[in-house]
């Protein structure tokens, strides 16, 4: 149990350490995302600190053996000379007991050794006979050799006779010095005697030293200047490229005059003639649609205004024959009555055309005052108890006691449930259509549910599109225009707030108009789910991409913004 309970606190010490280091690094991880000027510095510094570094490491490696090669050299050319001048010295001495070796062996170490002393720097000799007790080992200094000449050493050269070399490091007046030690077998006439010449390298490791110095220096230097020409170069290349960016950014902000500087005839300037031909040609082929949007726009409100006069002598005409219609013959009594309703159809389609005209040329502006809209969906329920009284459908109202005020257009509000509502009744399929309004601190939702044939998938966005109909065969019983559903999302717009829709094949069709309760705020979530409750566990991969999210352009749900007729 005590080994569980350590492992879950480092665990969750290592995740805080995580996260702190994470939450620290985030500078350094977004300036490195963002940023392709420090991205190329960064990687060229790398590369070439790398790249010097075993450069510099192979140079000075290679210097320091030549050295030491060198040195050795040198040692076993003089080694050879002591060697033979020891080997003239102790042949004279037919045995070992002779009086005079000792003495010779002093007198032999000393012309060896040239008078220098090891405190000095210089080199020491050693002469031993670790074969023959008798004779006591003679050394050119007082310095213990112990360290410098190894046992190792001494069986190689006075067992087997061979010569042995080594580089040991000693303390020698203080100061630690290197040796190159070099050990060779002396042949006598009463047994072998062994030469030690010890060298200190000094000179070398200075030079070595001087050469890593000097390798290190010129490495660092040469990487900070690679960085420098990498930073210069690739500004030289990044700059055009931000200033293109700026320049795309102003284009797609509505500033088309916005163009890049052209200097000189390298690639870059053919980057910036090119934007700037591609920028002029959207500028003419935005201006031109522009011109054809406007073009199109005042005609049909020219259009709708124009037919204005002889739609209203045509129903003049037309309200006289209806009144006179019970006098007529049957026929042409029918008559009279299909060309009273198609005379209703045709005002309110020039009704929605002159609004989506004013929505289009942007001049639909919003009466906002606080209302109630409690007495607002009763009023929508009963203007539209006819029509579901013929399609046998009951309104059901689920409404709070209390008032619901809110800062909306009371005109537009009525509209867009009226459009919804009367939608409901039509596709109900003879069952319930229940409309429910619930409100919280910022927002109010009101949803308008029916049972009928419901959308299919995708159609939850096409519905909001101009005279786009889910059935083209199906008779409508309302005769609405198809523009509809198109006006109410442009007046969920202008309050800034959202209207969406859910639907499924059979299963019915709800859709939710949520608002902020101050004019000009910004909506967050809404107070009811747009996927009702009794479909929430089937449709659970729905409700996640239509759940509302901040962030939403003009103030629409994240993954589910509501198409706007085009």
């Amino acid at each position: 149990m005590p080994v569980r309970r350590t492992l879950r606190l480092v665990r969750r010490q290592w995740r805080i350490g995580v996260r702190h280091g994470r939450r620290l690094s985030a500078p350094a991880r977004r300036a490195w995302r963002r940023s392709l000027h420090l991205r190329v510095v960064t990687l060229t510094l790398v590369a070439s600190s790398l790249l010097v570094g075993a450069f510099g490491w192979f140079i000075a490696d290679r210097s320091t053996q030549i050295l030491l090669d060198r040195a050795e050299d040198e040692v076993k050319a003089q080694m050879q000379g002591k060697v033979k001048y020891a080997f003239d010295q102790l042949t004279v001495h037919p045995q070992v007991r002779d009086q005079r070796l000792p003495a010779t062996f002093i007198a032999t170490v000393d012309r060896l050794a040239d008078g220098d002393s090891a405190e000095l720097g210089g080199a020491i000799v050693a002469l031993r006979a670790d074969t023959i007790p008798e004779l006591r080992p003679v050394t050119s200094t007082k310095v213990d050799t112990a360290s410098l000449i190894t046992p190792e050493m001494v069986r190689t050269v006075a067992n087997s006779g061979q010569v042995a070399q080594q580089i040991r490091t000693a303390e020698v007046g203080g100061v630690h010095t290197k040796y190159l030690v070099y050990g060779s077998p002396v042949p006598t006439k009463f047994g072998h005697v062994e030469l030690y010449y010890l060298v200190p390298l000094t000179t070398e490791d200075r030079a070595s030293n001087q050469i890593r110095t000097t390798v290190l220096v010129t490495g660092l230097a040469l990487v900070i200047l690679l960085g420098v020409v990498a930073g210069l170069v690739t500004r030289m290349v990044v700059t055009p490229v931000r200033v293109a960016a700026r320049t795309a950014q102003r284009l797609s902000a509505g500033l088309l005059d916005q163009r890049m500087k052209v200097a000189g005839e390298d690639d870059l300037a053919l980057l910036a003639a090119s934007f700037n031909q591609m920028a002029a040609n959207l500028q003419r082929q935005i201006v031109r649609l522009e011109e054809m949007s406007r073009l199109q726009r005042r005609f049909t409100s020219d259009v709708s205004h124009e037919l204005r006069t002889p739609l209203t002598t045509v129903r003049m005409a037309a309200d006289l024959i209806f009144s006179e219609r019970e006098e007529f013959d049957p026929a042409v009594a029918r008559s009279a009555e299909l060309l009273q309703t198609e005379l209703d159809r045709f005002e309110s389609l020039l009704t929605d055309l002159l609004e989506i005209s004013r929505f289009d040329a942007g001049f639909a502006a919003l009466d906002a005052e606080h209302s109630d809209l409690v007495p607002i969906i009763e009023r929508v329920a009963e203007r539209l108890a006819g029509l579901a009284e013929r399609a046998g459908v009951v309104i059901d109202l689920r409404l709070p006691e209390s008032p619901v005020i809110a800062e909306v257009d009371p005109r537009r509000i009525e509209r867009v449930l009226r459009n919804l509502v009367g939608n409901a009744v039509e596709h109900g399929e003879g069952r319930p259509v229940e409309v429910t309004l619930a409100t919280d601190e910022a927002a109010v939702a009101v949803t308008v549910r029916d049972h009928g044939v419901g959308l299919k998938p995708g159609e939850d966005r096409l519905v909001f599109n101009r005279f786009w109909r889910a059935d083209p065969s199906r008779a409508r019983q309302t005769g609405g225009t198809g523009l509809g559903l198109s006006i109410s999302v442009e007046d969920a717009r202008l309050h800034g707030g959202w209207l969406e829709a859910w639907g499924e094949p059979g299963g019915g069709a709800q859709f939710r108009l949520t608002v902020p309760v101050r004019s000009g705020d910004r909506l967050v979530a809404a107070p009811l789910p747009l996927i009702p409750r009794d479909r929430a566990v089937d449709a659970v991969p729905l409700a996640i991409d239509a759940a509302p999210a901040p962030g939403g352009a003009a103030g629409e749900p994240a993954g589910e913004a509501v198409e706007a007729a085009r």
